[in-house]
């Protein structure tokens, strides 16, 4: 700041003004305001960016979000916000219930897939898929309703680790040849 306030100083001064050779430029960056001096008057040089600094943070800062693609093609691609959050959603559901039907009876992950847990999966993925694909449809992204602890980075690093905890289990009761608990 302080050279700043040197710099429009010595611009601002008639002396100067003749070492300049191309005024309207420089002036255009160096906007400053020449006080002449009179007894005891000093020179007054106001900063323009400090000016402008000041003004924009008193005002709300109104800039407009980005537009979010509501297409399916972009919604469901591979960098796409759908694919791993509903996946996620899945393995976490999928985990905790693997893991309850196990203490409670006693079976394994692939007895549970033969026993019937086939429907109940596709079930639960359609409704699941079809549930975290309405607000996307919507424009409504998760991270933009994410506060305090439960963010939209922390869902996606719990169903991150429900995935390898599913198949973590799967590989240690196929090595094991029965339940993990």
């Amino acid at each position: 700041m302080a050279t700043s306030t040197v710099m429009q100083t010595v611009l601002a001064t008639p002396a100067a003004s003749s070492l300049v050779k191309n005024r309207s430029r420089v002036s255009n960056f160096f906007s400053a305001t020449y006080v002449p001096l009179r007894g005891s008057a000093s020179k007054r040089v106001q900063c323009k960016a400090e000016l402008d600094d000041q003004k924009m943070s008193a005002e709300p800062s109104s800039t407009p979000k980005p537009k979010v693609s509501t297409k399916f093609a972009d919604l469901l691609a591979f960098s796409g916000p759908a694919p791993e959050r509903i996946n996620g959603r899945l393995a976490m559901i999928g985990f905790v219930a693997a893991m309850a039907v196990e203490l409670s009876k006693g079976q394994d992950l692939f007895s549970q897939i033969s026993n019937g847990g086939v429907s109940w999966f596709v079930g639960t993925s359609i409704l699941l898929s079809v549930a975290s694909l309405i607000p996307l449809f919507k424009g409504v992204r998760a991270e933009s309703k994410s506060e305090g602890v439960m963010t939209s980075d922390a869902e996606m690093w719990n169903g991150r680790f429900a995935m390898l905890g599913l198949v973590a289990l799967a590989c240690t009761e196929y090595v094991s040849g029965g339940t993990l608990l």
